[in-house]
């Protein structure tokens, strides 16, 4: 086990695109930390300089405190984890699991010992003389991940490993994944595009857009305190909604209704401050109006009507629109509609649609009218001319 730094990296190609740009992070010894972002965001790339895959530019990469910018993969005393089983047809579960200890001539008592131990701690020891045609896809993984654990390495590099899962046994295997690295206590980098992998299995979460680092921190800290629409769009699910807005006094205009601006707001909208803003909404802030009792005064009530509803079972989602009046472009929220496939962020002009969760008691119906209530407190508010949040 050891701490992983990456100190100003940077990976530039021949003709000259930048795939990571001047990035620095730090894993602590036996933190599980993860990469996410949308596909292109440099997030693999980054991984696989870690590996030693890729050549690294600029920048200095240091595992266990030194440096191994030249040093082969083999000589980085790390494991990989890929997205593909990559597992040998011919041969049993124990001998995909030992083969990297074989090569390295490691005593066949020692080979199987540590696979013995592996398979206990994936539950694969009733499957070792199985062939992986014989394995589900879960399985599989597990005997990829057992082929990692073997060999005791100072960390894992896992590189979306659970994508071609379906979404039940993805959701199964997440909880295995995070169970494991607790266990073993093993520096694990984990590259991931699904924002509800990194938010539940990472110690920390860094977001990547365009080959930078946007910002690193806990899950909560980053579903509670984005830095700038890009975090704030990206975490969350379902997304956060966003509306352009303007001040009036102390008070931000939306298509909504008014919200009070916070302390931190007022001060960060202080001196000439011109550029336009953009309010994000998170769907969970919303509530129907009808359920909130002592909490109404917290926040603002309006009316909407429900385009589309959708029961997930323990609660509901609300769509419904509203209309722009401001006109606002935003790169971020345009990246973020490009990655999700839809046009469905709201853009300057137009109605946007906005989605509420509530609770499953709500009584609001598709095609009618609803009272609703928001959250005013939990209003994030973001200058467009650079993504970023403005207050605390």
């Amino acid at each position: 086990m050891a701490e992983i730094a990456l100190e100003d990296i940077t990976k530039r190609y021949p003709d000259g695109f930048e795939a990571v740009k001047h990035m620095d992070l730090d894993v602590a010894d036996s933190e599980f930390i993860i990469l996410v972002g949308p596909s292109g965001c440099g997030k693999s790339t980054a991984l696989r300089m870690i590996a030693g895959l890729e050549d690294i530019t600029d920048g200095e990469l240091k595992i266990g405190g030194e440096v191994v910018n030249d040093r082969a993969p083999k000589d980085r005393d790390i494991a990989m984890v890929f997205q593909n089983y990559a597992l040998y047809p011919h041969m049993t579960v124990g001998e995909n699991m030992g083969f990297a200890l074989k090569l390295a001539h490691v005593d066949k008592q020692e080979i199987a010992k540590k696979v013995s131990e592996a398979a206990k701690t994936l539950d694969l020891t009733q499957h070792l003389d199985r062939k992986p045609a014989n394995l589900s896809g879960g399985q599989r993984q597990r005997v990829a991940m057992g082929r990692a654990i073997v060999r005791d390495p100072k960390a894992f590099l896992m590189d979306e490993p659970l994508s071609n899962l379906d979404a039940k046994l993805r959701v199964q295997m997440r909880t295995e994944v995070s169970r494991i690295q607790k266990r073993l206590g093993t520096t694990t980098v984990y590259v991931t595009h699904d924002q509800t992998e990194a938010m539940t299995l990472g110690d920390r979460v860094a977001v990547m857009r365009s080959g930078e680092v946007q910002q690193v921190g806990r899950p909560q800290e980053l579903y509670e305190h984005p830095k700038n629409i890009f975090v704030a769009g990206f975490i969350g699910s379902p997304a956060m909604n966003f509306m352009p807005v303007k001040v009036e006094g102390t008070n931000i205009v939306t298509p909504i209704g008014d919200v009070p601006l916070s302390d931190e707001q007022r001060r960060a909208l202080e001196g000439d401050r011109t550029g336009d803003l953009i309010a994000g909404i998170r769907p969970e802030d919303f509530e129907d109006a009808a359920l909130v009792g002592d909490q109404r005064d917290r926040g603002i009530t309006f009316n909407a009507r429900i385009d589309v509803l959708e029961s997930m079972g323990a609660e509901f989602y609300a769509y419904f629109s509203v209309e722009a009046q401001e006109t606002v472009s935003s790169q971020e929220l345009q990246e973020l509609a490009e990655d999700a496939g839809t046009a469905d962020v709201p853009s300057a002009g137009e109605a946007g649609q906005v989605v509420a969760r509530l609770e499953p008691a709500s009584k609001a119906a598709e095609g009618q009218e609803a009272e609703l209530w928001l959250d005013t407190s939990k209003v994030h508010l973001f200058d467009a001319s650079n993504g970023q949040r403005l207050g605390g």
